[in-house]
């Protein structure tokens, strides 16, 4: 079990491997049948399955990780309002040069492939920023950085809220909550499942931020979640006997989503369709926590240890986020253009992605004053101050 009172290399890990993961599943997005802003002429429903186990949680994971470093981050900052600057710097900027410019390759390329627009991409730019509409894809558009646009937003919202959420993580009901590792298993869970029920079909995630309502409610939930727990003992004691169990419950949840018209049809004969559904959902989002709770048991009891591979992805994999998908989109428009067969030009995309986001970040440290519209920084990892 870690410490309270030393550095969580273990978060620092999943923090990297929910960025890993993120990355590689957009690669995957290239080849799937699911749409995504271009696609391969190799595109077929063979990696589907795989993409549908970590789909669930990839982004639950990275939320509460959020979550979790706010906390730390907050408690040592100098003021809060130094540290809302800082986040308005460190998110904010990559957010708006992505907006005008590092994104816009995607949405360019995306309109090519669609054969929406033939012309350069010069020539593309005046009617990527304006605010009429014509093209079928929104623009301007953040594509896959809405995820720093949300957590901006959380912060921002948390800020103000900060005692008060303090007060609850200490509170009689939560820590009767975190102390029972059942509770932590399967109660916990429950205000994602009447969101899965009820909010899901009426808000489907859109990432426009206004109107994704249900989305938010999923998002801001797990990052409060992860606030509430960064420094919690007992929510990663129960973790740690949790966690031993979280496989077989993923397992046995995933068997009976994969057969969910039929164990839907067999409920139906003794339930109303709203308990149906609600029972289903439950089945989902204990899927999503299984995941996540083998994670953070793994990652307290096994990877909780110093490195220089670690101490230089800390630094370098919030730059990587950030860089990877034009990367992808770019790589993939030409490469699928030479029909080199599906696993060449599966292989040599992967490649392409991650040499370019390492000779990326490994160039832009270096600039002056470019690196922060990247995400480029020195992160201080998940230490508690030492007062």
């Amino acid at each position: 079990m870690p410490t309270y009172d030393t550095r969580r290399y273990d978060l620092d890990w999943l923090r990297i491997i929910a960025f890993g993961l993120l990355i590689f599943y957009h690669v995957g997005m290239f080849y799937v049948t699911w749409g995504w802003h271009v696609k391969s002429v190799y595109s077929s429903p063979l990696g589907e399955p795989l993409m549908s186990i970590v789909n669930p949680w990839r982004l639950a994971l990275l939320f509460f990780i959020s979550g979790v470093a706010i906390r730390f981050a907050t408690d040592k900052a100098p003021s809060l309002g130094q540290f809302a600057r800082s986040r308005l710097a460190r998110l904010g900027l990559p957010v708006l040069f992505g907006i005008y410019v590092w994104v816009m390759p995607q949405a360019y390329y995306q309109v090519r492939q669609s054969g929406e627009f033939s012309g350069s991409i010069i020539e593309f730019y005046p009617d990527y920023v304006k605010f009429e509409q014509v093209f079928s894809t929104i623009t301007p558009t953040w594509n896959h950085l809405w995820y720093l646009v949300y957590v901006l937003a959380y912060i921002l919202i948390t800020l103000p809220l900060l005692p008060w959420l303090k007060r609850i993580a200490q509170s009689r009901f939560w820590q009767a909550l975190v102390t029972r590792p059942l509770a932590v298993v399967a109660v916990t869970i429950l205000p994602f499942v009447v969101v899965e029920t009820w909010l899901v079909p009426i808000y489907p995630t859109t990432h426009a931020f206004v109107g994704d309502w249900a989305n938010h409610a999923h998002r801001f939930m797990i990052f409060l979640i992860g606030f509430f727990v960064a420094k919690d003992p007992a929510f990663w004691r129960s973790v740690d006997k949790a966690w031993k169990v979280a496989p077989a419950l993923a397992i046995g949840t995933w068997l009976l989503l994969g057969n969910a018209p039929s164990v839907a049809q067999w409920l139906g004969q003794f339930l109303p369709g709203t308990a149906v559904r609600f029972l289903l959902s439950y089945m989902g989002v204990l899927y999503a926590w299984s995941c996540m709770l083998l994670l953070l048991g793994f990652g307290q009891r096994f990877l909780n240890s110093e490195s220089r591979a670690l101490r230089y992805l800390t630094s370098a994999i919030f730059c990587y986020y950030v860089l990877h998908q034009t990367i992808i989109v770019v790589a993939g428009y030409y490469l699928t253009g030479m029909e080199l067969g599906a696993l060449p030009e599966f292989l040599v995309l992967t490649l392409i992605t991650v040499a370019g986001c390492a000779a990326g970040y490994e160039i832009l440290r270096r600039i002056p004053g470019v690196g922060i519209l990247f995400g480029v920084r020195q992160s201080s990892g998940f230490r508690l101050p030492s007062s």
